[in-house]
């Protein structure tokens, strides 16, 4: 796995071993970008069930300020680890070993809010309806953010969780990208360039 584009492009990421994460494929990540680029520069991007940290570190790549990862598995926190610190990216991340649940309770509690919100649980666990409800609460999120759910084709989670509203879906065969916004956000980003 490597960086596609951006200031880290071409450097090569450390992958845990064995089977226990699944690395986001090249182009679900190419398609997940381009269509959050114009939010990107600046932004604070939030990587659950981060794995070895391709999506998160894509983003700062791409222009995003911050990245927070979120992980609970030992091999992927120490692979992720190891790549903020060969892409000498560790002023702008911060790594949570933790499960999702517990790490979003923390971040709210520290008033943290992100534009950019990324999810890629396990397909099997119920793990991204539950991920979604939490985050539908509000407290991690602006009038504005963007929170993306990849999830199993057959399984969508629903259009509605909390404050947050699906409006554009990206299907790759069996994966598929599910795009959410809070209700009373008018899918218009800065210029007035539309995502949706």
């Amino acid at each position: 796995m490597h960086i596609i584009a951006g200031s880290l492009k071409g450097q090569r990421l450390v992958t845990p071993r064995g089977h226990r994460t699944r690395p986001t494929a090249d182009q679900v990540r190419i398609a997940l970008m381009d269509t959050l680029m114009p939010r990107l520069p600046g932004a604070r991007f939030l990587d659950l069930f981060a794995g070895a940290g391709g999506v998160g570190l894509e983003a700062l790549s791409r222009g995003a300020a911050r990245a927070v990862f979120v992980e609970q598995d030992a091999g992927a926190v120490t692979a992720l680890q190891l790549n903020v610190a060969t892409l000498r990216v560790k002023s702008a991340t911060r790594v949570l070993r933790a499960d999702a649940g517990r790490a979003l309770n923390r971040l709210a509690a520290e008033g943290e809010r992100f534009e950019l919100i990324f999810l890629d649980p396990p397909y099997d666990a119920g793990l991204v309806e539950k991920t979604l409800a939490r985050l539908g609460d509000g407290a991690l999120t602006t009038a504005d953010t963007i929170v993306v759910a990849q999830h199993f084709t057959k399984r969508p989670p629903p259009d509605i969780l909390g404050t947050l509203a699906a409006f554009r879906t990206r299907r790759f065969g069996e994966t598929t990208l599910t795009f959410f916004r809070p209700g009373a956000y008018d899918a218009q980003v800065p210029g007035g360039n539309p995502i949706g």
